[in-house]
């Protein structure tokens, strides 16, 4: 199996910043793409930043500038780095993870149990 397991979160006054971590673990023989995803309440789960393993990212209009993303795949680990925070970015913060667990397997995508980020005007 695979384990995603994220860190980090919590509450911040608005301009502030947090710093999300996710580590997966398990039988993984590679990962393609690491990204983070948050939901809000009552809303759908939104795409907030994506890395492959090449390293090139993408982020949401909503985040450029503010948030980076970057990974280190000798850990299989994801980070968050969240700046400029604003009270719209209130959210539970899930870490996904495409995983091929042997060489000629297909990927699955695995998700994290979220981590509630909170930010206060």
């Amino acid at each position: 199996q695979v384990q995603l397991v994220e860190s980090g979160g919590g509450s911040v006054q608005a301009g502030g910043s947090l710093r999300l971590s996710c580590a997966a673990s398990g039988h993984i023989f590679h990962i393609s793409q690491m990204a983070w995803y948050r939901q809000a309440p009552g809303q759908e789960r939104d795409l907030v930043a994506t890395a492959t393993h090449g390293g090139t990212t993408n982020y949401a209009d909503s985040v450029k500038g503010r948030f980076t993303i970057s990974r280190d795949n000798t850990k299989n680990t994801v980070h968050l780095q969240m700046d400029s925070l604003t009270p719209g970015d209130s959210a539970v913060y899930y870490c996904s993870a495409n995983v091929r667990r042997t060489q000629i397997g297909r990927s699955q995508v695995y998700w994290g149990q979220g981590t509630q980020v909170t930010v206060s005007s």
